[in-house]
């Protein structure tokens, strides 16, 4: 536990911040790498990192026990191969990923002997990015999904699910890396691709002046990062495309029943989504 009170965060942006604020608000060391000096110079004034780098960050690295890589999935890939010559024995990472399959195989096959990466997910997030807009207040509602592999031990189970205690996540879980995208291809990205795609539907720019709740509701997330959402969609594709075929045929299934005047049916439909949707507000 004493090493795991110090941390290196490799990517200081929303999730990498979020987490720097509060494991330091828990008492723990909080060292940072980011290529943003603005990033880190803001990170230190507001008291989120004790230290942090943007280059010569080697001897930093080599002294890390704990880190969490908060980078897009194919930069945290390519940042390990470049620098794992630097992992000391006895290190354990994790990271925030939004895929897991495309990751995790890849970075656990190139680590150096005595060093492990045990794959988490955050299910947490804002709509704005950068440090600037980092809080832990994201994590208190929020589920921390685990994804070990045959190759993690039981210390590095212990070190994630001691990270997301820490951070005050409401629920935290365990899913195989196929698991996990196939899940998250319908819980996240679908949801995801119907927001993006109800607002590419209308071109109506004054939407925004007569609008209800309901729709701003369903569109929160249409604010997108797509540089970050887009290389996550690509990565998860096949199982996104499969969800989106499930969603467009529960779509038709309700058109047909509007051409045919099927109260009954609309109103079954009605009923199911509501029981379902009750379970959330357990």
């Amino acid at each position: 536990m004493s090493k795991q009170k110090k941390i290196l965060i490799v990517g200081l942006g929303l999730l990498g911040g979020s987490y720097a604020m509060g494991l330091s608000k828990k008492g723990w060391q909080v060292q940072a790498i980011d290529r943003d000096e603005y990033a880190l110079a803001y990170a230190k004034e507001k008291g989120i990192i004790d230290q942090g780098v943007s280059r010569d960050f080697e001897e930093m690295v080599a002294a890390a026990d704990r880190m969490v890589f908060a980078l897009y999935p194919a930069a945290f890939v390519k940042w390990v191969e470049q620098y794992k010559h630097l992992f000391r024995p006895g290190l354990i990472f994790t990271d925030v990923s939004g895929v897991k399959c495309g990751v995790v195989e890849p970075i656990q096959a190139m680590l150096p002997e005595g060093v492990e990466f045990i794959a988490s997910h955050p299910m947490a997030g804002r709509e704005v990015s950068g440090v600037q807009n980092a809080t832990d207040a994201i994590f208190a509602p929020a589920n921390f999904i685990i994804t070990p592999t045959e190759k993690n031990t039981p210390a590095g189970l212990a070190f994630a699910r001691v990270l997301a205690e820490e951070l005050g996540f409401a629920h935290i879980c365990q899913l195989s890396c196929a698991e996990h995208d196939r899940m998250i291809g319908y819980v996240s990205q679908l949801t995801h691709a119907i927001a993006v795609s109800l607002m590419c539907a209308s071109d109506n720019t004054h939407l925004a002046e007569y609008t209800g709740d309901s729709f701003r509701d369903l569109t929160r997330i249409a604010r997108i990062n797509e540089r970050m959402w887009s290389e996550l969609f690509l990565e998860n594709r096949q199982v996104l495309i499969e969800e989106i075929d499930q969603f467009t045929a529960a779509l038709q299934g309700m058109k047909e029943k509007l051409i045919q005047g099927d109260r009954a049916g609309l109103e079954e439909m009605f009923i199911t989504s509501t029981r379902r949707r009750q379970a959330f507000d357990r």
